[in-house]
C-alpha cells in the first residue's frame, strides 16, 4: 500500500510542476527573436516507433519551437553512432532503448551528461522497487516498461501462456516464439541479461540454446516478434507492453500480452547527449519531453507513463505491475551489457 501511495505522490506532483514548466517555456519561445523562439536545432536520437518520434518532434516545435531534426535506429545502432561520433557529437537528446541498461553502458563511457530537469527535480531514487532515474541524473525514466510476451489469441489461449520464462525452453513451443535479435536490439538484450542475472551464466546459456532452438525467427527489431504474433507467423513473442496494444488498434490484429513472474519492470530513459551542440535547446526539449503535454504523446501510442493527469490508453498502470518485477542489479547490468551482446553474437551469430 505504501508503494502506491507513494507513486500517486510522486505523478501528481510532476503535473502540477510540469504544467509550470511548460507554460515558461511557451513564453520563453514567443519572447525569441527568431521564428524558432532562440531555441535552435535539436538532434533528437532514439530507437523508439520512428511515427510516434516524428510526431513527438513535430508538437514540440508547435508547442515551443525550434526545428527537431530525429535520427532513428536500433537501439545498439544509437549507441555505436554515438561511440563513433564521441569526438565530435552530432546528437543532443537521446530517448529509449529497452530500458535503462544501454544508458548506464552510456554512461561508463562517457556519452551522456547529467541533468536535473525542474519538471521532476522532486523524483526519487526509486518507487518501490522500480529505480526512477540515475542517482547522478544522468538519465531519467520517461516510461515504464515492462517485459513480456505478446500472444496471438487465436492460436494460445489463456491457460496455456507460460507463467515463468523458463518455460519458453519447453519443447511445447517448438516453432512456436520468436524474440528479437540481442546484437541489434534493446528488448532482447534486456531479456538475455535478466535471465543471466536469474539463472546464473552457465544455466542461462543453457536455456538460450533451448530458445534459439525453439524460435522460428529471430529478428532485429524490438517489433519484429509482436507483428509475426499479430500475423500468426508465431503464437508468442517476447515484447514490452505497448507493442501489442498498439497493434491492437492499428490493426485490430488478434495479439494480446501477458507478463511471466518474475520479469523486468524498469524504466524507459531520456537523457542529454554529453558536449552535444545544442545543450540549451535540449535541456528545453527534456522538460517538455517530461510534462504532461509531451507525456500525453506518448500514452497515446499505448506507452506506459508514469503521471495521473495523462489518459492512458492500456489497460495496465504502475501499480498493476510492481510485483512481477525482479530486482535488478544497475552495477552488474552496466559491467556485462556490451560483453553478453557479443557472447550472444559469437554463439548464435548477429
Amino acid at each position: 500500500m505504501g508503494t502506491t501511495n507513494n507513486w500517486r505522490r510522486s505523478r501528481r506532483a510532476l503535473g502540477t510542476t510540469a504544467v509550470l514548466a511548460t507554460a515558461a517555456l511557451l513564453l520563453a519561445s514567443c519572447g525569441g527573436s527568431n521564428d524558432d523562439g532562440g531555441i535552435g536545432t535539436i538532434n533528437f536520437y532514439s530507437p523508439e516507433t520512428a511515427d510516434m518520434t516524428e510526431e513527438i518532434a513535430s508538437a514540440f516545435e508547435d508547442q515551443v519551437g525550434g526545428n527537431v531534426t530525429v535520427t532513428s535506429g536500433g537501439t545498439n545502432e544509437i549507441v555505436n553512432q554515438m561511440l563513433a561520433e564521441q569526438d565530435n557529437p552530432r546528437g543532443d537528446v537521446w530517448y529509449g532503448g529497452g530500458g535503462f541498461m544501454p544508458f548506464e553502458f552510456a554512461k561508463e563511457n562517457g556519452l551522456l551528461e547529467s541533468y536535473t530537469p525542474d519538471v521532476v527535480s522532486d523524483w526519487e531514487l526509486f518507487e518501490g522497487p522500480i529505480q526512477m532515474r540515475d542517482d547522478e541524473w544522468y538519465w531519467i525514466g520517461a516510461d515504464i516498461f515492462v517485459l513480456g510476451l505478446a500472444y496471438n489469441t487465436e492460436l494460445v489461449s489463456e491457460d496455456e501462456l507460460p507463467q515463468t520464462w523458463e518455460e519458453l525452453a519447453d519443447e511445447r513451443w517448438h516453432g512456436e516464439i520468436q524474440l528479437p535479435n540481442p546484437a541489434a536490439s534493446g528488448t532482447a538484450t534486456l531479456f538475455v541479461l535478466s535471465q543471466v542475472m536469474s539463472q546464473g551464466e552457465d544455466a542461462a546459456w543453457d536455456y538460450f540454446d533451448q530458445i534459439v532452438e525453439n524460435a522460428s525467427a529471430i529478428p532485429d527489431s524490438g517489433a519484429g516478434p509482436t507483428q509475426a504474433v499479430a500475423q500468426g507467423e508465431a503464437s508468442l513473442g517476447v515484447a514490452f507492453e505497448f507493442m501489442p496494444y498498439q497493434l491492437q488498434e492499428q490493426q485490430g490484429a488478434p495479439v494480446e500480452f501477458h507478463i511471466p513472474e518474475n520479469t523486468p519492470v524498469l524504466v524507459n530513459p531520456i537523457t542529454l547527449i554529453a558536449d552535444g551542440p545544442n545543450p540549451e535547446g535540449a535541456q528545453q526539449f527534456i522538460e517538455w519531453f517530461l510534462s504532461p503535454e509531451g507525456q500525453q504523446i506518448r500514452a497515446d501510442w499505448h506507452y506506459l507513463v508514469a503521471n495521473d493527469e495523462v489518459d492512458m490508453r492500456i489497460p495496465l498502470s504502475p501499480e498493476d505491475v510492481v510485483d512481477f518485477a525482479m530486482d535488478l542489479d544497475v552495477d552488474w547490468v552496466s559491467e556485462n551489457y556490451d560483453s553478453t551482446r557479443t557472447e550472444w553474437a559469437d554463439r548464435y551469430g548477429s
